[in-house]
């Protein structure tokens, strides 16, 4: 009876304590369980973020080997076998120095730079990267440029033709072939002593290999490439374009494939300059189209009129900063008629180029199906019509449609050409002159 009051006393309190140690044993296993869950999400962010900077690191030194070019070019010169404008400043006075690095392929160095008061971008060719398996020996890399042309011996005037048939071959017989081979010797005349020493020849004739090089030098005259600041072997320095691309905004890639393609364009057009600075940047386009059609030097195509490949000074001037998005058009139509063919779908070149395709005989034939102009008005349409003066707007967009429509195959397609080109100039110039920018 004793027992029984004590435990009728006493037993809520102990039903109590008993409570409590289960609710303590609960709350400790589940903190336990959280603490174990925070662990292992605290060691697998670390996993992850070593890993992708594990990634990024192996991509950088992949991709970034401007020290590699750098001790390469250097030791060619220092042993005699090429020379420059810009190899002094480089591997003696160390003037020119190698910035931010902006290469896409690891044979293809690019890279912000700067060479006394001048800002510029820095390229050069390097030997391929040869890839292994991991537990194997590391295959060499392949040789960069031997730079063994011209050879000991060979005379300025030898060079001078040895320059005069590279041209031909890439421009087709040109009236003015002569001139550009005088402008190309005084380019290599690196430390204007008046004469071409065989080291200058060695690195202008690797650098006249490069098409984007040969390139910039025919269109650079007119201030539609940056200028060539300076070169040694095959490493040369442009001037920097500062605003780049024409338009749009480079999303982060894993948001590329998230963003519909309407949206993308829309938000494209966001950030651009105001309208008539926009004008003016299309005149430059314009421009471009009009002096590589039958120009100086012939007639060139673009091939890739993507905004990426165009940029804008602080003068709102159009610069071309890739030129591999342009072809002689002589050697568009040579790559043509050795291209076999199904459909009209086989007759491409870089990305815009396209001919019809010759069914019967399957080769594609030589004829550009759309010209330059009919591209540059396509990439202008959004850039241009955004923002338009409203009284503007309509006979602007009649205009670049007109334009959009031309056909390289059309009967007096050079007359046409030339009406659309100048009306649409016409049209911009009457909304811009009287402005500062202009």
């Amino acid at each position: 009876m004793k027992n029984y009051k004590h435990v009728q006393k006493w037993g809520p309190l102990i039903q109590f304590h008993r409570l409590m140690q289960l609710i303590l044993f609960y709350y400790s296993a589940r903190i336990s369980f959280v603490r174990v869950k925070y662990l292992f999400l605290t060691w697998l962010t670390v996993l992850v973020g070593s890993w992708v900077l594990y990634v990024q690191y192996s991509a950088y030194t992949e991709l970034c080997r401007g020290h590699e070019c750098k001790n390469a070019i250097c030791d060619k010169y220092r042993r005699g076998i090429i020379d420059g404008s810009a190899c002094s400043g480089l591997c003696d006075k160390q003037t020119l120095y190698m910035g931010r690095c902006l290469s896409t392929l690891p044979n293809n160095q690019v890279y912000t730079g700067s060479w006394g008061d001048h800002d510029g971008i820095i390229r050069c060719k390097l030997g391929e990267v040869m890839h292994y398996e991991l537990g194997e020996e590391p295959e060499p890399r392949r040789e960069a440029p031997v730079f063994d042309k011209p050879t000991r011996g060979t005379s300025v005037e030898k060079f001078r033709e040895m320059v005069f048939n590279h041209l031909k071959s890439k421009l087709g017989e040109q009236a003015n072939l002569a001139s550009l081979v005088n402008q190309i010797l005084s380019v290599a005349d690196g430390n204007k002593d008046g004469r071409v020493s065989l080291p200058e020849a060695r690195s202008m004739w690797a650098l006249l290999q490069m098409d984007e090089v040969l390139l910039g030098l025919l269109l650079q005259d007119r201030g539609h490439t940056p200028r060539l600041l300076g070169y040694c072997g095959d490493l040369y320095m442009t001037e920097r374009v500062p605003y780049g691309p024409l338009y749009g905004l480079s999303l982060p890639w894993p948001l590329v494939s998230w963003v519909p393609n309407g949206v993308q364009r829309t938000m494209d057009q966001w950030f651009t300059p105001s309208w008539p600075r926009k004008a003016k940047i299309s005149m430059g386009l314009l421009e471009l189209v009009e002096d590589i059609f039958h120009g100086t030097y012939g007639s060139f195509l673009i091939c890739d009129v993507a905004a990426a490949h165009f940029g804008y000074t602080d003068r709102y001037e159009l610069r071309l900063t890739n030129t591999r998005a342009v072809v002689p058009e002589e050697e568009f139509r040579r790559s043509m008629r050795a291209l076999k063919c199904e459909t009209d779908a086989d007759c491409v070149y870089g990305v815009d180029c396209q001919t019809s395709c010759d069914v019967s005989g399957r080769r594609c034939r030589e004829e550009p199906l759309q010209p330059n102009l009919a591209k540059a008005c396509s990439t202008l349409k959004d850039y241009l019509l955004r923002g338009a003066p409203s009284a503007l707007r309509e006979e602007l967009e009649r205009q670049l449609y007109a334009c959009m429509a031309l056909k390289g195959n059309a009967g007096q397609m050079n007359m046409e050409h030339s009406l659309i080109l100048n009306n649409l100039k016409a049209l911009l110039w009457k909304q811009i002159s009287h402005t500062k920018d202009s």
